[in-house]
């Protein structure tokens, strides 16, 4: 993917976040939920509690994705087409993660009427601060962290829950299409990154909300055995 990058700013910025993706890793990694995950102790019940706390963050997704690109003034005409292309691919990927919920033996009610847990609250909350600022390239940096995550962790998990919990139907599809549609995402993730790092100040603020996104998604999965 490296390729992409050709300006000297671009690649530092580059380089910072792959820094901020190893910390990120290893923050993800001491997730309880995450832990029992990756070693093959996650019950049905833990994975209808994951996909539940994972809902509200997918719906706010396109919507602090739709206000960062109109947030972005004529200028910036080509970075605000391609941010509304992405919100437009991803506005009802909720519908697919409650279908896998409803397989995993949750009730759809359940699902659509609980509210955001402590860390979706911080994450939302700090997206949307930041979506509404003039230009919000910075948020380049939560793209890298969520669209990371998904092109590297959800056909893994995907796995890792097919292995485990030997469900009779397809309980991951949600994942599975992240995994597979993510990649793409983050090709034109590098070519955002090429064209907004045209300053160490907007480096500086896309590693930074990489960073604190990162933190955050860390607090809403870490959330997750608080539900009841």
């Amino acid at each position: 993917m490296e390729h992409y990058i050709q300006t000297e700013l671009g690649k530092k910025c580059l380089q910072e976040l792959l820094q901020v993706w190893l910390d990120f890793d290893r923050n993800l990694s001491k997730v309880p939920i995450v832990k029992r995950l990756e070693t093959g102790r996650l019950s049905q019940q833990d994975y209808c509690h994951l996909l539940l706390n994972m809902r509200q963050q997918v719906i706010e997704g396109s919507r602090w994705i739709s206000r960062s690109a109109s947030s972005f003034d004529r200028n910036h005409s080509d970075i605000r087409s391609s941010v509304i292309h992405h919100a437009h691919e991803e506005h009802r990927d909720y519908l697919m993660l409650e279908k896998d919920y409803q397989a995993a033996g949750g009730e759809l009610a359940d699902i659509q009427t609980a509210e955001r847990n402590v860390g979706s609250e911080a994450l939302h909350g700090y997206l949307m601060y930041s979506a509404s600022k003039p230009n919000p390239v910075a948020l380049i940096g939560a793209m890298w962290i969520i669209e990371g995550l998904g092109n590297k962790m959800s056909i893994k998990w995907a796995k890792l829950i097919k292995e485990h919990l030997q469900p009779s139907i397809n309980i991951t599809r949600f994942l599975e299409y992240h995994g597979k549609n993510d990649e793409d995402h983050l090709k034109e993730l590098y070519q955002l990154i090429d064209r907004v790092a045209s300053s160490k100040d907007n480096v500086a603020s896309i590693v930074k909300t990489a960073r604190v996104v990162g933190r955050l998604y860390c607090l809403q999965l870490e959330e997750v055995d608080n539900y009841e």
